[in-house]
C-alpha cells in the first residue's frame, strides 16, 4: 500500500491482510465472542428473527484491546489509526456482530419499508446517527472518530459480508455540513437530519461503487466515520461455522461533536 493516508482520504476505507499478531488476537477473542452470544444476559441483542446478534459492547476487552491475559490489539491497522484524528482515544468494549444463515428476517415492529431497505440496500447507514421516536427521526448522538473491524471467524463471500460505498464519505460529509451550517456545534444533536440523510444516501447509491468485503480471520478494515456501509443478506448456500460469521467492531468516540465534522 503505497500511500494509505491518501487512499483513505480518497476512498474512505482500507483493508489490511491478516498478520500474526492480529490472527493471535482474533483466535483469543473468538471463543469469548461465542460465549458472549450464548450468555442469557445478552439475549436482547439477538435481532432479525434470530439471524443477527448485534452484540454492542459484548467483548470484554480493555482500553488496549486485551481480553483477559491476552495481548494488546496491534498490527498494521492500529499503526495506521495512530496517524489519524482520534489516535489517542482508548478502545471501548468491542461490538460482537454475528450473522447466521437466513439473515435478514423481519424484526418485531419493523415496517415493510424498513425491512425492504435492510434486505435490498444492506441497511446502509452512517454510524452514530440514531433513529428516535415515532415516526423515526435521526440525530447525531455518537461522534465516532473511525471504525475498525476485525474478522474473528471464516465465512464465504455470501455469508452476510460487510458492504460499503466507496467514496461515499465525501457525499455524506457534504450533506452533514449543509445540515449543521450556521448552528453551534453544541446544538448539532438537536438537528433532525432525517431528510438530508435520506437524500444523501440516494445520491451515494447513484454515484458510488458498492464494495463487498468477505473478511477472513485476522483481516481488518478501517472505515472513515462518514462512510456509508452496511451488511448484505445471507446468500443461499453460503457457508460459515455453526457459531456464525463474526466480526469485532471498534468505534471510539470524540469528546465533542465539532471534532466529528472538523477532523479529516
Amino acid at each position: 500500500m503505497s500511500d494509505p493516508a491518501a487512499t483513505f482520504l480518497r476512498d474512505g476505507w482500507l483493508r489490511f491482510p491478516a498478520e500474526p499478531s492480529v490472527l493471535a488476537w482474533a483466535a483469543h477473542a473468538l471463543p469469548v465472542a461465542i460465549d458472549a452470544a450464548a450468555d442469557r444476559a445478552n439475549a436482547h441483542w439477538l435481532r432479525c428473527g434470530g439471524t443477527w446478534f448485534v452484540g454492542v459492547d459484548a467483548l470484554p476487552n480493555d482500553a488496549e484491546g486485551r481480553i483477559g491475559a491476552g495481548s494488546v490489539l496491534a498490527g498494521a491497522a492500529r499503526d495506521f489509526l495512530s496517524t489519524q484524528p482520534g489516535a489517542a482515544l482508548s478502545l471501548h468494549r468491542a461490538q460482537v456482530s454475528i450473522c447466521y444463515p437466513g439473515y435478514p428476517q423481519p424484526m418485531a415492529g419493523e415496517s415493510d419499508t424498513a425491512f425492504a431497505f435492510r434486505r435490498e440496500r444492506d441497511a446502509a447507514h452512517v454510524d452514530g446517527l440514531l433513529a428516535e421516536g415515532a415516526p423515526k427521526q435521526r440525530f447525531l448522538r455518537e461522534p465516532h472518530a473511525w471504525i475498525l473491524g476485525i474478522a474473528l471467524s471464516s465465512g464465504e463471500g455470501g455469508a452476510s459480508p460487510t458492504v460499503l460505498w466507496e467514496g461515499s464519505h465525501t457525499v455524506m460529509r457534504a450533506a452533514f455540513r449543509r445540515a449543521f451550517h450556521g448552528i453551534p456545534p453544541g446544538r448539532w444533536g438537536e438537528v433532525d437530519v432525517t431528510a438530508i440523510y435520506a437524500a444523501a444516501r440516494r445520491e451515494v447509491f447513484a454515484r458510488c461503487r458498492r464494495m463487498v468485503l468477505g473478511l477472513q480471520p485476522g483481516e481488518a478494515c478501517v472505515f472513515h466515520r462518514h462512510l456509508l456501509h452496511g451488511m448484505a443478506s445471507w446468500a443461499e448456500g453460503a457457508a460459515a461455522p455453526a457459531f456464525g460469521r463474526i466480526i469485532a467492531w471498534f468505534r471510539p468516540q470524540f469528546s465533542t461533536l465539532d471534532e466529528w465534522m472538523s477532523a479529516d
